[in-house]
């Protein structure tokens, strides 16, 4: 009788995939966010209506203010046009093409205003871990941030600067850097305080005190041993801070300080159809859906992801 040969161990990211794709709020977040990218960037390809497109002359007039097709469902008499199935807004421009030509938009802040602020808040939070008389200065500076009531100073940061960025990078180009720029730099702070909790606790282990031992540069220590250890709370960090930014741009965008009005994300549709909600109440619907389903599925993917890298829950 012979041995049956045991399956060789699983690597640690083979028992995070196994961990992740166990958890259904992940799944069902990783799921609707790729089906949501995918639909705003390669739709487009699909449904090839400009989304800036200004009808004119009597195709104004029939085109302004179309309503969707599945309100005809149960109001006969509603204005609807079989190429626009979402309607148009009131200059007769298409729904469906500026929605996904706004979910590029509020995507693309969320994921760079994301990146910026994982970098910033990893880069001070090792800092303030790792070396003992930055500590103090640092998380000084983190507590002021936190202290400061954000969107008013992003509202007034972006009346500053707002024109002079515009000037230099025109209109969409400037706001789009203002808007990162400031979602970025007011969002850091709870990345720094994890990284630097986790660069505490990492300080202290045996194979840190081993590396130092043999002559290993803080450089050193912190790129090889330091970094790899703190890798998964900086990525569910990073995954709620897409949610966050997402917000703030659909919050920015539906005060008016965001883009400007001819140039469509979410929150300017979703104030736009605030505008004519007695009229047209299915306006809103639509961009606060899309808002909803974005930020809700990047929470699950950040649980699922916190769950599945978190090895005193892993296997539960």
């Amino acid at each position: 009788m012979t041995d049956t040969p045991l399956a060789p161990p699983r690597s640690q990211w083979a028992d995070v995939w196994h961990q992740f794709r166990h958890h259904r709020g992940a799944m069902f977040g990783a799921f609707v966010f790729l089906f949501l990218v995918a639909a705003v960037y390669l739709g487009p390809l699909v449904w090839t209506v400009d989304p800036q497109f200004l009808p004119r002359g009597r195709d104004f007039l029939d085109l302004r203010d179309t309503r969707p097709i599945y309100v005809a469902l149960w109001d006969g008499g509603a204005k609807v046009s079989w190429a626009h199935p979402l309607g148009t807004d009131n200059l007769g421009r298409d729904t469906l093409a500026r929605l996904m030509f706004g979910g590029r938009v509020s995507i693309a802040v969320g994921l760079t205003a994301m990146v910026l602020s994982v970098l910033l808040g990893t880069f001070i939070g090792i800092l303030a871990g790792f070396f003992r008389r930055l500590d103090g200065p640092l998380m000084r500076l983190t507590d002021l941030f936190l202290a400061l009531p954000l969107l008013p100073l992003i509202l007034v940061a972006s009346l500053l600067f707002r024109e002079a960025l515009a000037a230099r990078f025109g209109p969409e180009g400037g706001v789009f850097i203002l808007i990162v720029t400031l979602i970025g730099l007011t969002s850091w702070m709870q990345t720094a305080r994890i990284v630097r909790g986790d660069v505490l606790a990492l300080k202290e282990r045996e194979f840190v005190l081993a590396a130092r031992s043999i002559g290993t540069t803080d450089t050193r220590l912190i790129t090889r041993h330091m970094l790899p250890n703190i890798l998964s709370p900086i990525l569910v960090s990073a995954t709620l801070g897409i949610a966050t930014a997402i917000i703030t741009e659909s919050a920015l965008s539906f005060l008016g300080f965001g883009f400007p009005p001819d140039f469509p994300t979410w929150g300017r549709l979703l104030n736009d159809g605030v505008v004519r909600l007695s009229s047209y109440p299915e306006r809103p619907i639509w961009p606060g859906i899309l808002i909803s389903l974005t930020v809700l599925s990047v929470n699950y993917l950040g649980d699922g992801l916190r769950d599945a890298l978190d090895p005193r829950i892993r296997g539960r």
